[in-house]
Parts: structure tokens; sequence; C-alpha cells
């Protein structure tokens, strides 16, 4: 017979619990389980036991455990996607922690100037180290990428029209897409050429007196490939002065590094965007550069000024565990080699295949030492992805981990997995359960190790 609600609490087991918990919360708690207890029973699917007190109770500890366990929580990544977009994007690099630990533990210096003693701007925590880096003239910062693009659009073009190539009118994730971004910041788009190839000549016969910008936006996240042409950034930039407009470039991934002789895919720079002359350039900073989630605007210092005067930032603008983040990891680019080591999502993408299969060596042989023997492992060759809308072509060598476990089969592994305390994350592929290397950090081994013991119990 199912118990009452007010008898389970009155069992000593329940009232251990209320010692430590809010009375409401283990309240939710039993009454879930007694739910369960009374559809189970209507199937006629549970027998005597399911309703015994030391039953019932565990079942409202264990409920209580997940009411109370947090909804964000870490997730091991052994998917081989290195800027998962699922799995929180790019993972900061150690710089980051001890920023974050500082900052966010004690009152700082936001916005107040220190040397005048006066208020001050919270972005100038980052300005000079964004010109330092791109050659730009300023910069400024805030929650993301589609923000940034609001807020320079707002800025530079509202109530006038953009000029930007059908073929670059991108949908950038979550439907979120470029031209719905324009039309909320009061911009009415101009589309000019077609699909898969637009010229110099499809922008300059776009331009009339309403004409504010010229949009270049980043295909980051597709490609188009066979009969095609588009105009390049330096191209852009020429075709602007003839007609007097400013140009804009949305460059989505935000690449600080020449990655060509290291990547079989390549990807412009900031950088090389600035050299060429755009006027103003947006970027993410939790995809190729590896930091936090930020969108990022740096060029002429005349545009980045009416941007930090314009009443939309006030909005969009960072917080200080953000700022804190992000100086930290853009502090790294001083030093391209340093960055390529400390920056995890450049030393993820930039892992050969000799170095990742030696990795899937030695991760088997200490999983093989701490797991039952009906969990096998065997290796594999493949392939891993960047991820998070950049390089959408690249595919980069890897050696991976076929999982194996006795009596489960791959969908089975990968349920479970996902279902535990710490949840694991891997893919299946030819009806195999695979973990990549190069996603998997040192710190998870000693955690996914016992999660696939777990699948064995």
């Amino acid at each position: 017979m199912i118990p009452k609600v007010d008898r389970v609490l009155e069992w000593e087991a329940v009232r251990t619990l209320l010692n430590g918990h809010p009375r409401e919360l283990v309240l939710k708690a039993v009454r879930l389980v007694l739910d369960r207890l009374r559809s189970g029973a209507r199937a006629g699917g549970l027998s005597d036991a399911a309703f015994a007190e030391a039953a019932v109770c565990a079942e409202v500890a264990r409920e209580l455990r997940l009411l109370t366990q947090p909804s964000l929580k870490r997730v091991i990544n052994g998917s081989g996607i290195v800027i998962h977009t699922n799995l929180g994007r790019s993972i900061l690099p150690e710089a980051a922690r001890e920023a974050l630990n500082t900052i966010a533990f004690s009152y700082s210096n936001l916005e107040f100037n220190l040397d005048e003693g006066v208020r001050g701007s919270r972005y100038s925590h980052v300005e000079e180290l964004l010109c330092e880096l791109t050659g730009a003239e300023a910069g400024i910062v805030v929650n993301n990428n589609a923000a940034a693009v609001l807020l320079t659009l707002s800025a530079m073009a509202a109530g006038r029209e953009a000029v930007v190539s059908r073929g670059e009118l991108v949908e950038i994730g979550g439907s979120f897409r470029i031209p719905e971004v324009m039309k909320l910041s009061g911009v009415t788009l101009k589309e000019v050429g077609t699909t898969n190839r637009t010229h110099p000549k499809d922008y300059l016969g776009a331009v009339n007196e309403n004409t504010a910008v010229f949009l270049k936006v980043h295909c980051s996240n597709f490609a188009v490939l066979g009969f095609t042409k588009e105009v390049t950034a330096e191209e852009m930039v020429e075709l602007g002065k003839q007609a007097g407009v400013p140009v804009l470039a949305d460059m989505g991934s935000g690449n600080l590094i020449d990655l060509s002789n290291r990547l079989p895919c390549p990807e412009p720079t900031v950088q090389d965007f600035v050299r060429a002359g755009v006027d103003v350039i947006t970027f993410s900073g939790d995809k190729l550069l590896g930091g936090p989630q930020a969108g990022i605007i740096v060029g002429k210092k005349p545009f980045i000024e009416a941007m930090k005067k314009h009443q939309l930032l006030r909005a969009l603008r960072m917080d200080k565990l953000t700022l804190a983040s992000l100086e930290a990891t853009l502090a790294l680019y001083r030093d391209e080699m340093v960055a390529l080591k400390e920056v995890p999502t450049l030393r993820m993408l930039t892992a050969t295949l000799p170095e990742l299969t030696a990795r899937a060596r030695k991760i088997a042989g200490r999983l093989r030492r701490r797991t039952p023997e009906a969990v096998s492992f065997r290796l594999s060759d493949g392939f891993s992805q960047a991820g998070g809308g950049t390089l959408p072509l690249l595919n980069l060598p890897t050696m991976l981990i076929e999982v194996a476990v006795e009596g489960l089969t791959p969908n089975d592994i990968e349920a479970r997995l996902r279902g535990m305390e710490i949840p694991v994350i891997g893919r299946i592929n030819k009806n195999a359960f695979l973990l990549d290397p190069r996603t998997l950090q040192d710190a998870d081994l000693d955690d996914l190790a016992a999660a696939l013991s777990a699948l064995a119990a």
C-alpha cells in the first residue's frame, strides 16, 4: 500500500533529510516519489518491496539529490568537437582561472580610474590590449558577437541602408540570422549579387544617397564550393573609398594567429582585415580566440567612440568576470607560441596525429588498468572537428578510442554515460561508441574511468 505524505515525513530517514534541507524541498521530493509509486502500481509493474519504508526513503533521498544538484554542470567532452557550442564552446586557459579567482571574490577597479580617482570605463581594461594585438585604432567589447553586430549597425547605419552580398546572409545558430539582426538595428538590407557569385560592380551599383555601410560577413560556419566569387576585404575597402561609405566586416570566428602552417584549412586573421583597411571588424571571443563569450569590436577610432556613447551599449555590456577572463586570454597572445600552448582551443586544434595517437594509447592503457574486464578498448582512425561555426571544411585526423561493454549496445553506452553524475559525451559511428583524445582533458581521466567502471557494475 502506498504510504501517505504525512506518514513518510515522520520516518526517521526522512526526518534526517529535513534537518539538512528546506521542508518544502523535501516535501516536493516525497510527493514526486509517491507519484511514481502510484503510477507504477496502476501499471502493475512494482513489487511489494518498492513500498517498504527503506525503499521509499532511499528514493526520496535520491530524488532530493537530483533536486539540489546544479543544473549547469561540468561535462567530459570526448566528442572530438573542440569548440562545442552545446558544451560551452571554448575552455578557458589557466590564466583566466587565476584572473577570475582574484576578481570574483574581491572588489575591483571595474569602473574606477585609479590614477585620477574618478569614474573610469570598464572597456579600458581590454581596449589597449586589443589595439596592441590587432593593430586597430580602438576597440570595445559587448556580450556576444550578435550583440557586436547589432551595436555596430545601430551606431553606423540606423535608418539607412547596408549593402551586403546575398551569399553572406548567414544564420549564425539558434535561428538567429543576419537579416533579422539588421532589421532589429533599424537598418534596411540591400542585397546584391547571387548566392554563389558577387562582384565589385554589384556593390557600386547598389549605392544611393541612403547607403550607410558596405557589410562583409565572413562565412565561418559554412562553405560555398564550385563556381563561386566573393569580393575580398581589400576590394571592399577600395569600393568603400570610391563610394564614400565605411566598410564593416563580421568575422565571426575571431582568429588572431596565422594558422596556415598548422591547419590545412585557411582562416583569415583579424589583423588581415585591419591591414586591409576595414573600418570596423566584429568577432567572437569564445571561438578561435579561445576565451569567454564576448562580442569584440575593433576599428577606426571615430566609429568606436560613437558606439561607446550609444544607448544600446548599456544593455549589451559585459560583466567584470567576462572582462577579467578575456583580458587574461588576450594577454597570452602577446607571444604566439605561448598562446598556442596555453589556450586550450588552439592547443587542441593544432595537436598532430602522432601526438594524438600516443595520447590515445596512453589513455586507453590507463583506462584498461582502472576498469573491469567487461569494458574493452581499441584504437581506430578518425577525424575531429573545430565546431562552433568555425572552419566548416576542416577535418582533423585523430586516433579514436572505441569503447565496448559486455551486454551493452553503443547506444546503451552513450545514454548511460550521458546520464552520469559527471556526464561523458562521446559519439557513435559505424556501430561503435567513440571517445576522441583531442578533447579529453587530463583532469577528466579519473572521472572517465569511474564512469566506465559504473557501466559494468
